[in-house]
Parts: structure tokens; C-alpha cells; sequence
């Protein structure tokens, strides 16, 4: 999206593509990304959800392209750890007047989570995430949210402090969610609380 106007995304996965490359700087990184889909109609400035994360595309090619990310991004995202091969979420920003298929994602930061069960209920997967307190308490139940840029919703939030003042909350997805086959056990992902 060109232009001064606030950058908005669906959470609607457009394409699972993966880092060719990372190039880290003190407190920042340049991220090679490997994609199809998504580059068919790309501009120099265009922003890019990667993990649900808003980055600018700074070069392109047919197949790849790159994006600065910044110090407090790595701080607060799930970016931090990408290397080469990792899988990543990947959706342009939504046009003026396109179809609205999710939910509203600014694509800033709002912190991260960990995985820490996994478990199929029939046409469902149920995953238990970890995150702080001070992020959860914007947490609805049944209320919009975005896991690595996925929308999703909050189907149960489950408060049960432990030693280090975090908590446990629950969320229920469909198991055709693209982009959720690569969520394991013990990794860190990115939430985003909605509009």
C-alpha cells in the first residue's frame, strides 16, 4: 500500500513462504524472503505481513524480496529468531474497497507467546499458549484475535498465574488454517490483539 494511509490486513493467509536469508546488523536484520503469490503485483514500499508483522518491501524479484526489520521489532516479535528456511505467513496489505474476508490486523506488535500443548478435538486443533499477563488482559473470550498473523478467535481464556506471572490461554482453530502446520510444541509466536 502506497501513500501516508494506515496499513491494514485481513489475517486471511495469502501465501506460506520462507527466509532464504538474514542479514543482522547491531539491533536489526534485512530479511530475504522467498515467495510467489503475493509478488505478482508488488511495489518498492508496498508492506508486507510476515508473521503478522507489517515490514516494507525494500527490493524484489520474481521470487524473493526483502524487508528491513528494526530493533523494536525484534524485540517484541517472533521475528527475532528467523534463519534460513524458516516458514513464514505472508499477506499484502488489503486495498481500499477489497473484500474483507477476516478480521482488522494493523500488523504492530503486541507481544509473543510460546506453545505449550497442542491437541486435535475432531474437526479442531486446540492450542494452549503461554503469554504475559500484561498482554492477555486484552484478551477476550470469543473475541478477534492474530496468531502470526492468522485470524483467529479467542474460543477460552484461561487464567492460571504461575511462578513468573504468566499465564495460559486457550485457542481453538480449524485445522485448514494455512500457515498453522508448521506450529510446534515449544515455539514462540507472535499475538496481536484486534481493533
Amino acid at each position: 500500500m502506497r501513500g501516508d494511509e494506515e496499513n491494514v490486513f485481513t489475517g486471511i493467509i495469502e501465501e506460506v513462504g520462507s527466509v532464504i536469508a538474514v542479514r543482522k546488523g547491531t539491533h536489526s536484520a534485512v530479511l530475504e524472503i522467498c515467495a510467489d503469490h503475493i509478488l505478482e503485483d508488488v511495489h518498492l514500499g508496498d508492506s508486507i505481513a510476515v508473521n503478522g508483522v507489517c515490514l516494507t518491501v525494500t527490493s524484489f524479484q520474481k521470487n524473493r524480496f526483502t524487508a528491513d526489520v528494526m530493533h523494536e521489532t525484534l524485540n517484541r516479535s517472533s521475528l527475532s529468531d528467523a534463519k534460513p528456511g524458516k516458514r513464514v505467513n505472508l499477506e499484502r496489505a488489503m486495498l481500499a474497497g477489497g473484500r474483507f474476508g477476516g478480521h482488522m490486523v494493523s500488523g504492530h506488535i503486541d507481544g509473543t507467546g510460546r506453545i505449550e500443548e497442542i491437541w486435535k478435538d475432531d474437526n479442531a486443533v486446540w492450542y494452549t499458549i503461554q503469554a504475559s499477563s500484561r498482554l492477555l488482559r486484552y484478551i477476550v473470550e470469543k473475541g478477534s484475535i492474530a496468531i502470526d498473523g492468522i485470524s483467529l478467535r479467542a474460543h477460552h481464556v484461561a487464567y492460571k498465574p504461575i511462578a513468573d506471572n504468566r499465564l495460559f490461554v486457550k485457542f481453538l482453530m480449524k485445522k485448514v488454517e494455512l500457515g498453522l502446520h508448521f506450529f510446534k510444541v515449544g515455539i514462540f509466536v507472535w499475538i496481536h490483539v484486534m481493533m
